[in-house]
């Protein structure tokens, strides 16, 4: 039922009237706003308010016909609901109506309790900006929306044509009064399950009378004017950018908003509606190719996507900028204009690629960034910007399987660029206590979660989640930390106490740790719920070894090469007396191979499916082993086992001649008529990996595949059980270390934000999609032939006999030399027209290669004299759009001719 009294204030407020084409109607969300929480007595009594003329409750009870006592009670409620703003102004109690926007929506969201107990007040502000954008399409010239971007004011630092009312500081020194409350955008989101993970708490500052107002109504808490600046250099730091309500006329305003781009309403209209104009402060980002050095820092913090990664490289090919013609201020812009997807479909790459380091980098480390950064001896601020994506570049610079160096566009002119030399010399700073880069925490949430298994991607989980201030506990079932990166990876190549050193910092950050505790079996899933942990990250790994399933494997003398490792690893009095055969053509077989060399035997050889060619081991790693004196076999799968008293005697073989079949899966072909015995008294089975869950899985909705990896969402990494993710190879089954810190990560922001109230685990989510320039299309001349570097070795017979990690770190000239080979691939583009102006893009970049020029020179307007220019504007775009399709029809009819 309709409440016809509501229905007039909804009209009122609007400024339009019923009867007219413009009328508000019953489902339109402004009367859809008031209809939960304004009586009809409310109405009557908000009917006689005036916009932005303050009035006293004797006045309105005098127009209004009701008792003084009666009036003044229905207009502290309707200030209550956010249906009218209160001030005392010379001792007495005034009240007025405003705008819908910037006014009391944003009231009327912030009134906490009404929102949960009728969340269609959220859904009505939503709605609000969905109705109203389309209709504001390049009608309102730069500087004249309802709300408007400031920037960051260090953005615009040292620029003289700035003008005060475009500094953030401004508006702060020239209050006495502040609040401070939650962003009402965010709010509304949340209420509807549409969180991106940036939270509402303390977000919005108000000042003078809109600040006593939301202290009154209980909106907001009271603070100082050193808070507020707090709260804005907090919100920078956290990504942040600004905007203020823009309707009070020049260098006014009274309220300065902390927002993104992925919740807030007002940056809606240019993230969604592409109406950029309508919302951009007078400036625009510029870049400096020739010191952009695409680490991609700023593409990941702009609210708008206005920038992207692109190359920098001269090509065969002119790179064709697409050049826009297109605009609200001149075309007609219906949804086929719009990016309705906007919170879901960011771009981080330019249709024509960018460089293959950041791309190929399962974790997408910024490589030419932390190069640049060491190539001008800032290891300190290196080590930080590898930490942004990953944790663990000590232990990654000992066993990367360097993807980045696989496709590094210098390999194409002579050898790629030694990037895990460079990281790994960089994060020697960290095995220093004295230099040791521990993150800043960025929030306390408190949250209990718990992390099972302390592998790397349960440990990159920990460490994100800690810095969010999250209460973490991790864990591991074994003794040592450090999962598969202890037990599992030989010290010679990555010695225990680099790993240590790392987890270390987790520690700092306060994480907990528990050893020796099998979740499953010492303490379930039930239990760790009833202690107050609200959800779980399942980071076990394949640490259990797979058998062949031939005759023999039970035998004394068999061990599988991942058992091995650990036994190895722990300290374990191991003794292989003889020969060893290792089965396995992987870096694991490797490991294997060359431990057992350490241990003692006289001759230790590898037997593997795969050709030279197509052992799946790195080549260094080959290389090592040869060095080492390990026989390679190619070609050779095992038959059986031999053994006397149920001990290993020998293994017999027969000639592969395939491993894969046409459609490149593995489908062995063997010559049966060609076999070899071969003596031996040991064999270690390293042909993979394999889940061991134990009971963990108990009473769980989780599914497991065929091969007993865990079914999770490929992006979210959710399982059956809405509060347990699970990543690492856990899900993926055996992997690089790199990838399972890549997921660690990722695991974190859904936990985030699955233990927020109304967070979407998918909105305003960056999609982490990268893809490669055409090297093809590159002019490779003019370039120096500068020898890649290569970190010194101890020779061979010493390494083969021992356990530490003999391998030398470059030196700091080396260093030099090296990153100076770098071509720097990679560089920012920005869509100037998408770009708000907010200056975050400035505040991450380290290179000076980024910065806000004035581009503008816009003041606001004064609600009172906007409609006279908002008309003037729709009359001129009626006139372009009319040119421009005279012009287009013209073209084409001249085509024709």
């Amino acid at each position: 039922m309709v409440n016809e009294r509501v229905l007039d204030l909804a009209n009122k407020i609007s400024r339009t009237k019923r009867g007219t084409k413009s009328e508000i109607k019953p489902e339109h969300p402004e009367y859809k706003i008031l209809e939960p929480v304004v009586s009809e007595e409310m109405a009557e009594v908000a009917l006689c308010l005036e916009l932005r003329k303050p009035k006293s409750a004797e006045e309105i009870a005098f127009e209004c016909g009701k008792p003084l006592e009666v009036t003044a009670k229905l207009l502290w409620e309707l200030a209550v609901a956010g249906v009218a703003f209160v001030n005392k102004i010379d001792g007495t109690d005034k009240y007025w109506h405003d705008i819908w926007v910037p006014g009391h929506m944003e009231m009327m969201a912030n009134n906490k309790e009404n929102v949960k107990k009728y969340p269609q007040i959220a859904k009505a502000f939503d709605d609000y900006g969905k109705r109203k954008g389309p209709m504001a399409a390049g009608i309102f010239p730069v500087g004249t929306g309802p709300m408007r971007v400031i920037p960051i004011e260090t953005a615009i630092e040292g620029e003289t044509r700035r003008a005060s009312y475009e500094e953030v500081s401004k508006y702060l020194n020239e209050n006495t009064i502040f609040s401070v409350s939650d962003c009402s955008c965010r709010t509304s989101r949340e209420s509807m399950g549409e969180g991106c993970g940036h939270l509402k708490e303390d977000m919005c500052i108000q000042m003078g009378h809109a600040a006593e107002y939301y202290i009154r109504t209980g909106r907001g808490r009271e603070i100082t004017r050193e808070e507020a600046f707090e709260i804005i250099k907090k919100a920078e730091e956290n990504g942040l950018m600004h905007s203020i309500p823009n309707t009070d006329g020049p260098g006014e305003t009274h309220a300065i908003c902390n927002c993104c781009g992925c919740s807030c309403f007002a940056m809606r209209i240019a993230g969604m509606f592409l109406n950029t104009d309508m919302v951009r402060s007078n400036y625009v980002s510029q870049i400096d190719e020739d010191m952009c050095v695409g680490c991609g820092e700023c593409v990941e913090i702009c609210p708008v996507n206005a920038l992207k990664l692109g190359q920098k490289l001269c090509t065969k090919t002119p790179k064709i900028e697409n050049k826009r013609e297109d605009f609200p201020s001149n075309t007609e812009w219906g949804p086929d204009k719009w990016n309705p997807d906007y919170r879901i479909n960011r771009e981080n790459v330019v249709e024509t690629g960018t460089s293959p380091c950041k791309t190929q980098c399962p974790a997408h480390i910024s490589v030419q960034g932390y190069i640049k950064l060491a190539s001008q001896g800032r290891y300190n601020e290196a080590l930080e910007l590898i930490k942004h994506e990953n944790p663990f570049p000590a232990v990654c610079g000992r066993i990367c399987p360097r993807k980045c160096e696989s496709d590094c566009t210098r390999g194409d002119i002579d050898d790629p660029i030694a990037i895990d030399e460079i990281k790994k010399f960089i994060a020697e700073q960290d095995l220093n206590i004295d230099n040791r880069y521990v993150p800043k925490l960025r929030h306390e949430y408190g949250n209990k979660i718990a992390i099972i298994g302390a592998g790397p991607s349960g440990l990159s989980c920990a460490y994100y989640l800690a810095i969010d201030g999250y209460k973490v506990t991790v864990f591991e079932k074994q003794k040592a930390l450090g999962g598969m990166l202890t037990l599992g990876i030989p010290s010679y190549r990555l010695e225990k106490d680099v790993v240590n050193a790392e987890i270390d910092i987790l520690k700092d950050l306060g994480v907990e740790f528990k050893t020796g505790v099998e979740v499953g079996k010492d303490i379930t899933l039930k239990d760790l719920r009833r202690e107050g942990y609200e959800a779980f990250y399942l980071a076990i790994g394949a640490q259990a070894g797979r058998n062949l399933g031939i005759e023999g494997e039970d035998a004394q003398g068999v061990l599988t090469g991942v058992n091995f490792l650990r036994d190895v690893n722990l300290g374990r009095d191991i003794k292989l007396e003889g020969d060893v055969v290792v089965i396995g053509g992987g870096n694991v077989a490797i490991d294997v191979a060359r431990t057992a060399t350490r241990i003692g035997p006289s001759k230790v050889d590898i037997f593997c499916l795969e050709s030279r060619e197509e052992m799946p081991a790195l080549e260094e790693e080959i290389e090592e082993a040869l060095s080492e004196e390990v026989g390679i076999n190619n070609s050779w799968g095992p038959v059986r086992i031999i053994t006397e008293e149920n001990q290993v005697i020998g293994i017999e073989f027969k000639k592969c001649l395939s491993v894969f079949d046409e459609n490149g899966k593995f489908n062995p072909v063997f010559d049966d008529n060609e076999t070899t015995i071969v003596k031996t008294n040991n064999v270690l089975i390293s042909v993979g990996q394999a889940m061991d869950w134990g009971n963990l899985l108990e009473d769980s909705k989780i599914e497991l595949n065929l091969n007993k990896t865990i079914k999770v969402d490929s992006f979210t990494l959710q399982t059956g059980d809405p509060d347990i993710f699970a990543g690492g190879d856990a899900m993926t089954g055996p992997n690089f270390a790199i990838d399972a810190i890549a997921q660690g990560k990722e695991a974190a922001i859904s936990i985030h934000r699955y233990v927020q109230p109304g967070q979407s685990l998918v909105i305003g989510r960056d999609n982490r999609t990268y893809h490669v320039f055409d090297k093809e299309n590159l002019i490779f001349e003019g370039y120096d032939r500068t020898p890649r570097q290569k970190a010194s070795h101890t020779d061979d017979a010493k390494s083969k006999k021992s356990f530490k990690d003999l391998r030398r770190t470059f030196t700091e000239n080396q260093v030099k030399l090296e990153t100076e080979r770098c071509l720097g691939c990679g560089a920012t583009t920005v869509d100037e027209y998408m770009c708000v102006g907010c200056g975050a893009c400035t505040t991450r970049c380290k290179f000076d290669a980024i910065s806000l020029v004035r581009k503008y020179n816009a003041e606001s307007v004064p609600l009172e004299k906007l409609k006279p220019i908002i008309v003037k504007s729709a009359i001129k775009r009626k006139g372009r759009i009319t040119v421009k399709k005279v012009k287009k029809s013209l073209g084409a009819f001249s085509k024709k001719s």
